[in-house]
């Protein structure tokens, strides 16, 4: 077994891969540390907000001095309450990210942040490749931005960006999770039909995320804007249909609807397929396509034991 997760921020740790993650308690963070805590070779620490407060400018980033690579999955996520309070939304995606950088940046530790497909307008018909310009049309998608455009100006050599959309895992709950739900009650759904991404399952990024920084202090994954999302792409309503048609439900209780008819606080960008041209030049695997990580998905959930 790997070694215990150090919570508190008290423990040196002097063997093997030291890595701590930022956003511990989230879903991305803690499907980070199981995964890590599970290797021989690597010591963790997770840090939630009373662990790092990355928000506060008066928080001390001692804690780095005994890690090699940081992972920030903390992050404001609500799309649609960015649009509503936008400084705060910033003040989690893009300067709490400044901050942290820097305290990289003096200390030469590696940092991974975790950002989103919602950076691009959509308006592309083709995958956004990892240079394509960013031009962001909500709250978040801005936010998100600044956070990745501090992390490169403060660690250009040590600095990764993973981008990655439509993130759903085992542990919910989440747009699959809901509509499951609704599916095995009989339930009809309505599901937009003019959004097209990459369904990514939180396990195959986490590790995703793990590969590059262990490639990174290698030094075969130069830094740099990484995209991290599932090969192939699909609407959230052919999604939705194929979900129900694994689960054993009936694929015709997903109504289609658009985006409009939706109608939420924020926009969406219509298209946020993203291309993974970089993975290979780093010589990492692309992520499995959509379809195969859904049947993965629902696999696990099929076999995992009931809740207590």
């Amino acid at each position: 077994m790997g070694a215990p997760v150090d919570d508190s921020g008290a423990g040196i740790m002097s063997a093997g891969e030291r890595w701590l993650v930022t956003g511990a308690n989230g879903r991305l963070g803690r499907e980070l540390v199981r995964l890590l805590t599970a290797r021989d070779d690597v010591e963790t620490t997770a840090a939630d907000r009373r662990t790092l407060d990355l928000t506060d400018p008066a928080t001390s980033f001692d804690l780095l001095d005994a890690h090699d690579i940081v992972v920030n999955a903390a992050a404001w996520t609500d799309v649609d309450g960015a649009e509503k309070d936008e400084p705060s939304a910033t003040e989690i995606n893009s300067h709490a990210v400044r901050r942290l950088a820097r305290a990289c940046a003096r200390r030469s530790v590696r940092l991974i942040h975790v950002s989103t497909g919602y950076v691009f307008s959509g308006r592309a018909r083709i995958p956004y490749r990892e240079d394509a310009p960013a031009e962001p049309i909500n709250a978040y998608g801005r936010s998100k931005l600044a956070g990745e455009q501090a992390l490169l100006t403060e660690l250009p050599e040590l600095g990764h960006v993973v981008r990655t959309s439509w993130l759903y895992g085992d542990d919910g709950p989440d747009f699959l999770v809901s509509v499951l739900g609704r599916g095995r009650r009989g339930e009809p759904v309505n599901v937009v039909t003019d959004q097209r991404g990459q369904p990514t399952s939180i396990p195959a990024l986490a590790r995703q995320i793990i590969a590059l920084g262990r490639a990174g202090r290698r030094g075969t994954a130069a830094p740099g804007i990484y995209h991290g999302t599932s090969a192939g792409h699909a609407s959230w309503y052919e999604l939705a249909r194929a979900a129900f048609a694994l689960a054993g439900a009936d694929p015709d209780l997903v109504l289609p609807v658009t985006t409009a008819e939706y109608d939420p606080s924020a926009p969406r960008p219509e298209y946020t397929v993203l291309a993974h041209t970089r993975w290979a030049a780093a010589g990492l695997p692309d992520q499995p396509h959509w379809h195969d990580q859904l049947v993965g998905f629902l696999t696990r959930r099929a076999t995992a034991p009931p809740a207590v």
